[in-house]
């Protein structure tokens, strides 16, 4: 796992350049705690047969002890604040056989609900590339009283519904499709940051 986060972190674009770039500093490694020797061969069946649910666990536990070490108060209001999207990452097709997407491009989608206070994702979800992005809210840890602010891509009336059901906030786009009728609306006060966009299909919040 630290050989791992060590290429992650030196931005590596391969197990063979990782490799080349630790055995550069071979006479650190061990007091890096990475071991002795480290061979691509050994990292190649270490990810082929070890169980992702290992790496995956812990971090989410590191995840937990920066939350409480960065955690500060940005928001006068009442319940956390979350961002929540999509990255899609392009996989070679001679490797990642089973991520294809198009017959010469693969790739994966990592779904992100971002902790915008303590600036840490807190929930990570991969995805096969052909699944819409609207499909991974289910998978989504809801906080009661937590504001959660999505793009337009998860506009989805039952799927906000369900939010809405669990006591969470959110907030959204409309698509320029959309029809709707404005019942009320509340007045602002842009001497806080708040910007009125005057966009006539835009210009109700729910």
């Amino acid at each position: 796992m630290l050989c791992m986060v060590f290429g992650q972190l030196t931005s590596r674009n391969s197990l063979r350049d990782l490799i080349v770039v630790i055995n550069a500093h071979s006479k650190k490694i061990y007091h890096l705690g990475l071991g002795k020797t480290i061979t691509r061969s050994n990292l190649a069946k270490a990810n082929e047969k070890r169980d992702h649910k290992i790496f995956e666990e812990f971090a989410y536990y590191l995840i937990e002890i920066a939350i409480k070490k960065k955690a500060y108060d940005d928001f006068k209001i009442e319940g956390k604040v979350y961002t929540f999207d999509s990255s899609t990452i392009d996989l070679c097709l001679s490797f990642f056989w089973w991520a294809k997407l198009r017959k010469v491009k693969g790739g994966i989608k990592l779904l992100t609900l971002y902790d915008v206070t303590t600036k840490i994702p807190s929930f990570v979800h991969i995805t096969s590339v052909k699944i819409h992005d609207v499909n991974a809210m289910v998978f989504i840890p809801y906080e009661s009283e937590a504001y959660y602010v999505f793009d337009r891509a998860y506009l989805d009336f039952k799927r906000l519904y369900h939010i809405n059901e669990l006591s969470v906030y959110f907030v959204t786009r409309s698509k320029s499709n959309m029809k709707f009728r404005r019942i009320y609306s509340n007045k602002a006060n842009q001497s806080n940051g708040l910007i009125w966009n005057s966009y006539k299909k835009c210009d109700s919040f729910y």
